[in-house]
């Protein structure tokens, strides 16, 4: 992986740049030693790791503008971080740029009811705005198994889902409107509490875009009120092939389950040592199928799902009665991450998404691929919408088993893409995938996304080095091509 050659002129002028920004922001909110910056030097792609330039946390909107207009005036790059879960290498930092963190902007602004949405500042957890409306019977459906620590402003940058996303969509489904602040300082709003904004879908261009094109200062969410009914269902099978079929036979049938996860042999191991959440051991995939709705309604799919699983060759079949137990089968689930981490020193954690019918086609060619590369691999997926998070164990102090791993991961998202899907899901492309773009992707589709870019940010300053694998100057491109010829913000509202 290479990253851009810092430019070592503004690297030479590191104490001159914290200076002024310490006029733009209290002097406590911008880190410049070695020792705090270590805090800051990776993401949840923990393999790669980059001291800063200086981190700066601004505690205003006001502050934020005056932070990017500057570094705009001055030709300084900036790299935006939320709370660095992202599993892309998408707030990897550079040498030569400023660490934007949003931390500080951790406060919900304001829960609105009458229009089922909550406005909230872009550091707050993902978990926190459901904390702060189940009370009253509603919740923020996207579900991240990272939601407990992840920002919703990372959520909006990567397009986050989570188990719940098969029925209730992904961010980009859930997302009212966004405050941002462009490269030059401006400070725009993209919709509203409203349902659907007018002309340009900006706001779905923002919802997405890694951090590339503008800063998320604000999120409105739309919020669901509570299902009357919620069940689960724990299905064992002995063949992956089988469960992966099971999974395109229920949804063939007319049903969406609110959530429908797989996990294979490995994970619902390790998953169970971490969770005892009752998972059958013996089993070689599991998949966990929630129901929601109204009772009679969840009473009658349950009925439904049993027999349609029972034909595919389910070999077990656990049906959650409580509130509890249905909280229980998910947290073997959303513990599945932090539970491999238990059985290997290290993990990649993979992002690609494939047709749901190849999902048996995919688990024979990562089984192959395991036994190719000499690496252990835990599956868990999002099995409803195909998107898949292989956890690929290695060992990184083993010599070359970290290239073996990438190079294994690269395979299987090279698989991705052969049988009909894409590169990633909801991690983004950050630096992990960016040299994979142009399997996915011609040149002419790469230059048109770059001509977009280009439109917020000429001079590439903003996290740049990430998604594209060749970034080429905006006078080379041209302009990007639009009804009645206007560049895509001019119009928006200031503020």
């Amino acid at each position: 992986m290479l990253m851009p050659d810092p430019d070592q002129n503004v690297i030479n002028r590191r104490d001159e740049i914290c200076a002024e920004l310490r006029k733009l922001v209290p002097a406590e909110c911008v880190i410049d030693s070695k020792e705090s910056m270590k805090a800051f030097d990776a993401d949840g792609l923990s393999a790669y790791r980059q001291l800063p330039l200086a981190v700066v946390l601004p505690e205003t909107v006001n502050q934020i503008a005056a932070v990017m207009k500057w570094c705009h005036q001055q030709g300084v790059k900036i790299v935006p971080r939320g709370a660095g879960t992202s599993l892309s290498g998408g707030a990897l930092p550079l040498a030569d740029a400023v660490l934007l963190g949003l931390g500080k902007f951790n406060r919900i602004l304001e829960v609105d009811y009458d229009n089922r949405c909550v406005v909230a500042q872009p550091g707050v957890t993902n978990l926190a705005i459901t904390h702060a409306v189940q009370a009253d019977g509603f919740y923020y459906a996207p579900d991240p198994s990272s939601q407990i620590a992840c920002s919703v402003g990372g959520n909006v940058a990567e397009n986050s889902g989570g188990v719940h996303c098969l029925k209730y969509g992904l961010t980009t489904n859930n997302l009212l409107g966004i405050e941002i602040v462009t490269m030059e300082g401006e400070i725009l709003r993209l919709g509203g509490k409203h349902l659907d904004a007018g002309d340009y879908d900006l706001l779905g261009i923002m919802t997405g875009s890694e951090g590339l094109l503008g800063v998320v200062s604000e999120v409105t969410l739309r919020i669901l009120q509570k299902p009357a009914t919620a069940r689960a269902l724990l299905v064992g099978f002995d063949d992956t092939g089988a469960a992966g079929r099971a999974v395109g036979d229920v949804i063939a049938a007319g049903i969406i389950p609110a959530g429908m996860e797989m996990m294979d042999g490995l994970a619902i191991n390790a998953a169970e040592d971490f969770a005892n959440a009752g998972y059958p051991r013996e089993a070689a995939a599991l998949l966990i199928i929630e129901l929601d709705g109204p009772e009679v309604e969840v009473d009658a799919l349950i009925d439904r799902v049993e027999a349609i699983v029972g034909k595919a060759g389910a070999t077990s079949v656990r049906i959650s009665q409580s509130e509890e137990e249905r909280n229980l089968f998910w947290a073997g689930r959303k513990s599945a991450f932090p539970a491999v981490g238990r059985i290997s020193p290290d993990y990649l954690c993979m992002d690609g998404t494939i047709p749901r019918r190849k999902l048996p086609d995919m688990m024979r060619r990562m089984a192959s691929l395991s036994q190719q590369y000499g690496l252990r691999v835990a599956n868990v997926f999002h099995a409803g919408d195909g998107n898949l998070h292989p956890l690929i164990l290695f060992d990184a102090n083993q010599p070359g088993e970290l290239e073996r791993a990438e190079e294994f991961g690269a395979d299987i998202l090279r698989s991705c893409v052969e049988m009909g899907g894409v590169l990633t899901g909801e991690h983004g492309v950050g630096v992990e995938k960016r040299d994979l773009m142009t399997i996915q992707f011609t040149e002419d589709d790469l230059k048109q996304q770059q001509r977009l870019k280009c439109a917020f940010d000429p001079g590439h300053l903003l996290n740049p080095g990430k998604v594209f694998p060749h970034l080429h100057r905006c006078a080379e491109l041209g302009r990007l091509h639009v009804h009645k010829g206007k560049m895509p913000h001019p119009d928006l509202p200031r503020f």
